[in-house]
């Protein structure tokens, strides 16, 4: 039900003059949605002529349950997740969300180079990275795309590209190291804020490292700790070493130290499967 329900809003916004292509995002499109996961629908346009935000408006409102759903313009969620509309539609949670071709080109060309770049969004506590639009290309299942955008560029998502590979482990390897080293301090003066924070980024940049290794485009944080764990160069037993590491966090110097201990050895073994 929740695949023609997909299919039946793509092929309504779809039909929207200026909207180049709907795709099926998320959790969904990599196999990885439950039951109750959100459906996400990325709305694919060109810069130089974009739909009316008026029009999907109005036509989120038709769809909506309450008739009353909350859309946004261009760049209103900010320049990467660039606007959207969050609705309800027969009961099931459905966001359209708003790509930029151009940007969207940008990327990839960016990637071919081994260029990534990381900017603050909420919703991403780790940051936007800007491969995730290469990764949502790549994954994305397009439900219309009569000219064969998504396609085109879905091509050129393949193979992983060996210089953004290189680019990433170089960057979040060190950046894993930086975090865990950073927060000895703290960890001192029982700064468990701060230290859980500290923690995070080096378990969100070894995620990082271990798509990249693998070959594997990231898309977005949210479960991405047991889906590293369940590639191939991943070493074994790093989601049960990351739930370690964190699950016993109190405002204690020696609790707090335990910690980036675990995570030191964790990125040492993650640095053992780079090297070899």
């Amino acid at each position: 039900m929740t695949d023609e329900l997909a299919a039946e809003v793509a092929a309504r916004v779809g039909a929207l003059d200026g909207v180049v292509a709907v795709a099926l995002g998320g959790s969904r499109a990599r196999g990885r949605g439950d039951a109750h996961a959100d459906v996400d629908l990325g709305v694919y346009y060109h810069p130089s002529r974009p739909f009316s935000v008026d029009e999907l408006r109005a036509l989120a409102t038709e769809l909506d349950d309450g008739h009353a759903p909350e859309v946004v313009g261009f760049g209103g969620w900010g320049p990467w997740i660039n606007g959207g509309a969050w609705t309800r539609v027969r009961g099931t949670k459905l966001d359209l969300l708003y790509r930029d071709l151009g940007l969207v080109d940008r990327v990839l060309d960016d990637c071919a180079a081994g260029r990534t770049s990381s900017h603050y969004q909420p919703g991403h506590p780790h940051g936007f990275h800007s491969h995730v639009y290469a990764g949502e290309v790549h994954h994305n299942l397009p439900l219309h795309d009569p000219a064969g955008a998504l396609a085109a560029r879905q091509a050129r998502t393949s193979p992983y590209p060996p210089a953004l590979a290189a680019t990433i482990v170089r960057r979040f390897l060190w950046e894993a190291g930086f975090a865990v080293d950073t927060a000895a301090g703290a960890a001192g003066r029982a700064d468990l804020a701060y230290v859980t924070g500290c923690l995070f980024r080096a378990v969100a940049c070894l995620v990082q490292v271990l798509f990249a290794i693998n070959r594997r485009w990231f898309v977005n944080e949210k479960g991405s700790v047991a889906e590293a764990a369940g590639l191939p160069l991943t070493p074994a037993g790093f989601a049960a070493d990351v739930d370690a590491a964190l699950g016993g966090l109190r405002p204690d110097p020696a609790s707090l130290r335990a910690a980036l201990e675990a995570m030191a050895a964790l990125e040492a073994s993650v640095r053992d499967r780079v090297a070899g």
